[in-house]
C-alpha cells in the first residue's frame, strides 16, 4: 500500500515527493538549501547532474511506501525510464528554516 504524497509528515518532504511526480524540476531545486548535497548508494554526486540524469531525464516517480522519522525517512517504490523501478530508502536533513539541506537515497 502506498502513502500518498499529501499525507506525508514532513512539509519540505512532501513538496519533493510532489515536485518529483510532477516532474517539476524547479520546484524540486527551490526546496533545496543553496549548498544543498546528495548522496546515492553511499557515493556523494553532484546533485543537479544526479537529479537530472536519475529523475528529471528519465521520468523519475517516487511511491512512497513508508515513513519514518518524523516524514525524513522514506521506502518508496522509485521507478524511472532507465532502471525501471526498484526499492529505495530516502533519507532528508531540513534545516530550520524548512529547506531540505542534504538527502540520501541507495537500494533499500
Amino acid at each position: 500500500m502506498t502513502i500518498a504524497p499529501a499525507k506525508l509528515s514532513d512539509p519540505a518532504v512532501r513538496a519533493l515527493v510532489t515536485a518529483v511526480n510532477a516532474h517539476d524540476r524547479d520546484a524540486f531545486l527551490a526546496l533545496l538549501t543553496p549548498d544543498a548535497t546528495m548522496s546515492d548508494d553511499g557515493s556523494d554526486r553532484e546533485l543537479k547532474e544526479w537529479i537530472d540524469k536519475e529523475i528529471f531525464d528519465v521520468g523519475g516517480h517516487m511511491d512512497v511506501q513508508t515513513e519514518g522519522d518524523g516524514g525524513r525517512r522514506l521506502v518508496v517504490n522509485y521507478r524511472n525510464d532507465t532502471w525501471g523501478e526498484m526499492r529505495t530508502a530516502w533519507r532528508f536533513e531540513v534545516d530550520g528554516d524548512g529547506r531540505i539541506s542534504r538527502f540520501e537515497t541507495g537500494q533499500a
